[in-house]
């Protein structure tokens, strides 16, 4: 009920006879038939939120709030959700950000991009020129025999007595 209050700070100024309501959820509040403004009955709060003023809003709010102010126990249930829903409902700022079935769609084109940049990939290394010659794990073997007649390296490296440290030979 704060964040409606606060939402609407002027207009509590601006009308002071709205302020003068009655304390049950169908009389109308005072001023009423001066301003032709119709009264939304308590049980269809929900269904008629989103279409009303912000004035009729504010109206509606206040008159929920002098309600609230009696025993919990004599309120009516219709009283009570239409509490609940403008205190707590899916309007103003804890509106959805997105609408119903928006999640599946993301889904959806997330999928479609992912099987695009595989297939995408997979065309790549079909269509790439083979591999050279020099990665292939017979000429990873000769660079071991070279470097072990050239004497590559002799204190730490392949060479040195006892080496058991990584080679050419990267493939398994």
């Amino acid at each position: 009920m704060q964040a409606l209050r606060l939402a609407h700070p002027r207009a509590a100024l601006r009308r002071p006879l709205v302020r003068t309501l009655a304390a049950t959820a169908g009389s109308p509040p005072a001023g009423a038939a001066s301003s032709s403004q119709a009264v939304v009955p308590l049980s269809n709060v929900e269904a008629q939120w989103e279409r009303l003023s912000s004035d009729e809003q504010l109206v509606i709010h206040q008159q929920l709030e002098e309600i609230q102010k009696k025993d919990w126990k004599t309120l009516s249930i219709d009283e009570k959700k239409a509490a609940y829903y403008v205190a707590f409902g899916p309007h103003g700022p804890r509106t959805p950000v997105s609408p119903p079935g928006e999640s599946l769609k993301v889904f959806l084109y997330t999928m479609a991009g992912i099987a695009t940049s595989g297939a995408l990939f997979y065309a790549t290394k079909a269509l790439a020129a083979p591999p050279p010659k020099t990665i292939t794990k017979e000429w990873e073997e000769a660079m071991n025999q070279r470097a072990i007649e050239q004497k590559m390296n002799p204190i730490t490296g392949i060479t040195s007595e006892g080496y058991k440290g990584p080679t050419f030979v990267q493939h398994k």
